[in-house]
């Protein structure tokens, strides 16, 4: 009961917010003798996790303090031992929403103005520390700077030297700071119609303009201007003294951002207007929108109402405010805080709410996207096949097949975009025509066929495809093993023809003949020519190529640094910066992840068990007489603990590996290319560049978190100071983001 009243208040209701807030507040103050640990848990969980209901949550623990000082300072108390922790475990979302909180406790008159000066002194200071990364100055200055919209106006009026003294070592920072990032992070490679602005420098022009007003702020709701005559009265209290904890070598800070902007005040010239990129509501608006879709986003029904019925939303475009922060959110670098699908189901649950203004307000943004991405492009599509604007629009019609058909695309799409419809999604088999006959293997391909068609035995396959002649065979070689392409050609071109009807006969066709891949691809050739006639059946199918080379992967008849050298082979130089290229290698790169992960999981967890059961043996007050069967109950796991720790080296051995293999052949074709240009004078800057380059800094930062463990030894082997500036400068991006 207690938890819903919390959570509830500040929904709509028949009653107004104030009458709604003191009513709960003496409904708290009774509950306080028996309940008044849950009340404290149920508060300091709502301002971690409710950001978007901050003042309101604020003033209600104001009107608790003025009714019992004693709980008002216990809460003060919580509240830091719960900043504490989430620092501490490296949630640092939630710890800037509760620094945000005891911030507007100021105004509520829970909290001394002085000792929240004193806090943001501690959190300023932290940019003097030596030997520390930037990003853990970059938090504490945020956490300092975005709080100054709820309390800047009544710490200025108390402490303005001191909050004068502060912004000035916040400027000092900020101009020293590095910023190599910032282009790895931005979304659009120009600055115009809006510019993309470092998340730091656009909150430091919106405090900068917050002062210049001052600090008046317009849009946040401020509840407890109600109850100034009650609050005032109250009792106020000192915070704890607050020291930031010390970096570790375990401290993960947010890694920083670039603000993405798609309107202005000139988009919406009927309705309110917008606020400017460097007011501070705009800053307010947003952080506020991002909290709803965060605390909502399961719940697509929820968010989308929760968003409509934003406050204050009959003084701003709020329409404008909620599409360009959910392809903030989609555009968002290395990868959006949510599933892409949530925000499909969100804008459709919009759409349906406001049918008469927001579907308008989605076209104008898409047909912004369009012109930003793909305008002009019409004039070039029978000119070059291989212009990005062109290629964008069939890798979206190809995209678009995968559900739905591929008649029904060539049936929608105009004729004038024709050229550009995907290939018809076929098998290509080399073995069915007649004319084909004098093709080597041939005749064994017509006895696999019958064989398999007979539900032959793996035996029987094996038995069929001994006639293949080896191609690769010495004339000396009485062994046999040699790695045979064409016996692996005819078998998988015949195997994959044979069960070309749907996935899922793809799927039990490698099943059931799992035996025999894995003897045809047992060298590293067998794998790479698995792969090589795979795309050869299927290169006018991208998704079945995807979901096979998966499978395979799954079933161990390739493995990870095997698919990484074949996306990087000449055979597939034609399809290199075709999507569906990408989307393996990146599914490639997260099953190797999942794989460490897994086992790394296996061997903390049986030395968990093995602690839990000496900790046991240490409560037990048995007889000595005990101690050999207790050595033989640790055996096993330790023997267990032993064989995992092995697996692990060997796992993460593997993972290295296939992150050496990606990026030295990144390195050689770039190499290669800015060679040739320089070579032919030829200027460096072409599609295929930009599309290589962009994609070596997908890698990164997609998988940067697992890359980091491995940077000392990519400096070193890789990206190495003789490297070419224009690939350098990638990997020093990358390593400027957690610097």
């Amino acid at each position: 009961r207690l938890e819903s009243l919390i959570c509830r208040v500040g929904e709509k209701s028949t009653s107004s917010l104030e009458s709604n807030l003191e009513g709960l507040a003496g409904v708290l103050e009774a509950d306080l003798p028996n309940y008044k640990s849950k009340i404290l848990r149920i508060l300091c969980t709502v301002a971690r996790l409710l950001p978007e209901k901050l003042t309101i949550y604020t003033t209600l623990v104001g009107l608790l303090n003025a009714r019992n000082y004693n709980f008002g300072g216990e809460f003060v108390e919580a509240m830091i031992r719960q900043l504490k922790e989430c620092l501490k475990v490296n949630m640092y979302n939630e710890a800037e929403y509760l620094v945000r909180f005891l911030s507007d406790l100021v105004n509520c008159h829970v909290i001394a103005a002085p000792s929240m000066v004193a806090m943001f002194e501690n959190f300023v200071s932290v940019t003097q520390e030596e030997d520390i990364p930037q990003v853990r100055c970059d938090w504490y200055v945020f956490a300092f700077l975005s709080s100054l919209p709820w309390v800047g106006k009544e710490l200025y009026e108390k402490k303005d030297a001191e909050i004068d003294r502060l912004l000035s070592h916040t400027e000092s920072y900020l101009k020293r700071r590095q910023k190599i990032h910032v282009p790895m992070l931005q979304v659009w490679t120009a600055d115009k119609p809006h510019p993309q602005e470092e998340y730091l420098d656009c909150l430091w022009a919106q405090i900068q303009k917050l002062k210049k007003d001052c600090w008046q702020e317009r849009h946040i709701l401020r509840p407890y201007l109600a109850f100034d005559g009650i609050l005032c009265e109250a009792l106020q209290h000192n915070l704890p003294p607050f020291t930031p904890p010390p970096h570790t070598e375990d401290s993960v800070y947010p890694m920083p951002r670039v603000i993405f902007r798609m309107f202005d005040y000139t988009d919406n010239p009927e309705g309110p207007v917008m606020p400017g990129s460097h007011s501070v509501e705009r800053f307010v608006i947003e952080e506020n929108l991002h909290s709803i879709i965060k605390s909502h986003w399961k719940e697509r029904k929820t968010c989308a109402a929760q968003l409509l019925s934003y406050p204050g939303n009959n003084k701003i475009p709020l329409n404008y405010h909620i599409v360009e922060v959910i392809f903030a959110e989609l555009f968002q670098l290395p990868s959006p805080p949510h599933i892409e699908v949530m925000y499909t189901a969100l804008l459709i649950e919009l759409c349906k709410l406001q049918p008469g203004s927001l579907p308008q307000v989605l076209a104008q943004a898409t047909e912004m996207l369009y012109m930003r991405n793909v305008s002009h492009f019409s004039y070039c599509l029978t000119q070059d096949l291989e212009k990005p604007k062109s290629k964008f629009v069939r890798e979206v019609l190809e995209k678009c097949m995968r559900l739905s058909y591929h008649q029904r695309i060539i049936d929608i799409v105009p004729p004038s975009f024709s050229v550009l419809s995907p290939a018809n999604p076929v098998c290509i088999y080399k073995y069915g025509d007649e004319s084909d006959r004098s093709l080597p293997g041939y005749t064994v391909a017509l006895s696999l066929t019958i064989a398999i068609k007979n539900k032959a035995s793996n035996d029987e396959i094996f038995n069929i495809l001994k006639d293949v002649p080896n191609p690769n065979k010495d004339d000396d070689d009485d062994e046999g093993f040699t790695f045979n392409p064409l016996k692996i050609e005819v078998f998988v071109q015949t195997l994959l023809h044979l069960a070309a009807k749907s996935f899922s006969h793809s799927f039990s066709a490698l099943a059931k003949f799992h035996e025999v891949f894995k003897v045809l691809a047992e060298s590293d050739e067998g794998k790479f020519h698995v792969l090589r006639v795979v795309y050869e059946v299927w290169k006018n199918h991208p998704q079945m190529i995807a979901v096979l080379v998966d499978k395979m992967i799954r079933t161990q008849i390739v493995d990870c640094a095997a698919v990484a050298n074949w996306i990087f082979s000449s055979e597939l130089a034609h399809d290199f910066t075709r999507f569906y290229v990408w989307e393996i290698l990146h599914s490639t790169i997260r099953k190797m992840n999942k794989h460490v992960l897994k086992i790394h999981k296996e061997l903390e967890e049986t030395k968990a068990r093995l602690a839990r059961q000496h900790k046991r043996r240490e409560s037990d007050e048995d007889d000595d007489d005990d101690d050999q069967s207790s050595d033989r109950e640790d055996g096993p796991l330790e023997e267990q603990i032993e064989h995992l720790q092995e697996r692990v080296e060997s796992a993460q051995s593997e993972q290295k590996n296939l992150f050496l293999v990606i990026f030295q052949r990144f390195i050689m074709l770039l190499t290669e290319h800015l060679v040739r240009c320089e070579t032919g004078g030829i200027d460096v800057f072409t599609p295929w560049y930009k599309s290589c380059i962009e994609r070596l800094q997908q890698i990164f930062l997609q998988h940067h978190q697992i890359i980091q463990q491995y940077m000392v030894t990519l400096e070193n082997l890789l990206f190495t100071a003789e490297l070419d500036h224009h690939i350098l400068a990638v990997f020093q991006q990358f390593c400027a983001l957690q610097a």
